[in-house]
């Protein structure tokens, strides 16, 4: 649709935040639409739900190309090829480097499973419940070359309960990934948003990391 910013999502996994994006994008007032779907693995379903959602995708197994930087010029082309406005990363399991990034400046977005800085990398929900903390949550952020290290955007807080374990956390927190990735998508689509070197700018509406604490199921 016209004047709907284009996404490219990037995807490894089952991509259920991309399914979360794909339900926000089918809502005739959301600003985004998504333009491709592109995985460096074959098998993952996240490809299954682009086509079943008419979505364009593109498969480029990381593994066939001689170097990181082949395969991230490969995938930026795709990107550029279907005029993709903002990337955004669901589940994609890779680092992207300096010169990918600079093809798309303060235009590539991540989401992981904790309160960044905390717990970066992989098994975030697990190192949480290791180290006793009593909330966890969920972070967006800008993409820089460094491991959830980019400028945050906005979190969702959620309470770590008695008795969990790492499949209980991980599906409470993945809850609020589903809300609060198409909030930051339609924020940064209509410049609510911006960033400025380390910090994010609010232009209007309440501060994206101003998330109340709830259990789940209590009313908001």
């Amino acid at each position: 649709m016209s004047g709907r910013l284009k996404l490219g999502v990037l995807v490894s996994g089952s991509g259920s935040n991309l399914q979360a994006l794909l339900d926000a994008c089918a809502r005739p007032d959301f600003p985004a639409e998504v333009a491709v779907v592109v995985s460096n693995m074959p098998t993952a379903f996240a490809l299954e739900r682009a086509h079943r959602a008419g979505v364009a995708t593109v498969v480029l197994d990381h593994k066939a190309f001689g170097s990181r930087a082949d395969f991230e010029k490969a995938l930026a082309e795709a990107l550029v090829g279907a005029g993709v406005e903002l990337v955004c990363l669901a589940g994609f399991m890779r680092l992207l480097g300096a010169d990918f990034l600079a093809r798309f400046p303060g235009r590539v977005l991540n989401i992981h499973p904790s309160l960044l800085p905390a717990f970066p990398g992989l098994h975030a929900q697990r190192q949480a419940l290791e180290h006793g903390v009593k909330v966890a949550g969920c972070t967006v952020h800008f993409v820089d070359p460094g491991m959830d290290t980019g400028p945050i955007i906005g979190q969702a807080v959620v309470p770590v309960l008695p008795g969990d374990d790492e499949a209980a956390l991980t599906a409470r927190i993945l809850r609020e990934e589903h809300r609060l990735y198409p909030l930051v998508v339609k924020q940064v689509a209509t410049g609510v948003v911006r960033q400025e070197g380390r910090r994010v700018v609010t232009e209007a509406g309440p501060a994206l990391g101003e998330q109340s604490l709830r259990n789940p199921g209590e009313p908001g």
